[in-house]
């Protein structure tokens, strides 16, 4: 997910409030819940990210869903800031850079991993071990699974990317084999 300046910018207020107090880690928590909420419920995704409802009403949905979801003073203020601002509707990118954020922070980092087919644990740890090594980090691994690769597995951690895929492999011996 591409994150807009301003979307990196309240991330990182918003972690730099929650390494302060000590929560980054539950903070996260309280983020990931509230992303599932809005994926499960896309009538309050609606009902707080259009304009068309005043801000008023939106400030009073979101109080209450901060009230049920039990949310830390500091995230529901938070939240109900980005509704001032006009900005919830940046709320899964906000989201997405305060977990790069909290992930750099704990010398962790995701790596996406799309395969052909879904991958065994052993297979899952052998991977994770082989990427941690070559990143210089602890990794997290996202999996999907891509029928189209025919077999092997495509690997991005950060910059990097291993293509392992058959698919590729057979492109590139096509190509080598019509170029001469």
């Amino acid at each position: 997910m591409q994150s807009s300046a301003a979307a990196r910018r309240y991330a990182r207020a918003l972690f730099s409030l929650a390494r302060d107090g000590g929560d980054v880690e539950s903070v996260r928590g309280e983020l990931a819940g509230i992303a599932a909420l809005l994926e499960q419920a896309p009538e309050l995704r609606a009902a707080l990210f259009r304009p068309l409802h005043p801000v008023a009403e939106r400030r009073g949905v979101l109080r209450s869903v901060a009230e049920r979801q039990s949310l830390s003073r500091s995230v529901r203020n938070f939240l109900l800031y980005l509704v001032d601002q006009r900005r919830l509707v940046d709320f899964d990118a906000i989201r997405a850079e305060y977990e790069r954020l909290a992930d750099e922070a704990a010398g962790r980092q995701s790596a996406e991993v799309v395969s052909a087919s879904p991958l065994r644990p052993d297979q899952r740890e052998r991977l994770r071990r082989a990427l941690a090594a070559r990143a210089g980090r602890e990794v997290e691994l996202e999996l999907r699974v891509d029928a189209s690769l025919i077999g092997g597995a495509i690997a991005k951690v950060g910059g990097l990317v291993f293509d392992g895929s058959l698919r590729t492999q057979l492109a590139q011996l096509r190509d080598n084999l019509t170029k001469g």
